[in-house]
């Protein structure tokens, strides 16, 4: 299967489960890596063959800014189930990352990775 990546989309979120995070929100960045088969595309130089990763980036983007929820997980399976609806994904690892989590010790990131197949 082939892989198109999307790393460190960017946007502003409302999750978590303390008032604060919902509140005030925070910034997430998604990393998507899509599976495929790229060689109908490839081979008609067809856009229409692959998967449009504008149009996911979007959609991806649309779904943090959307209806919040508590848990990073929640929102990567939010994520996996909008990137599965394209019919040329077959399948899709998901990293959630929320760099600006409430923890009392330094940290750099916190991130959830999920693998989800149409199987």
């Amino acid at each position: 299967m082939d892989r198109v990546a999307l790393r460190g989309l960017k946007a502003r979120g409302h999750h978590g489960v303390f008032p604060k995070e919902r509140e005030e929100g925070q910034t997430f960045l998604v990393d998507l890596v899509l599976g495929l088969d790229t060689r109908p595309a490839a081979a008609d130089d067809d856009l229409a063959k692959t998967v449009h990763y504008g149009i996911v980036a979007e959609e991806v983007v649309a779904v943090v800014e959307g209806e919040p929820v508590n848990l990073i997980e929640t929102l990567a399976e939010r994520i996996a189930e909008t990137c599965l609806k394209h019919e040329q994904v077959q399948e899709v690892e998901v990293g959630v990352h929320k760099p600006d989590a409430p923890i009392t010790v330094p940290f750099d990131d916190v991130t959830v990775t999920i693998i989800r197949s149409r199987a």
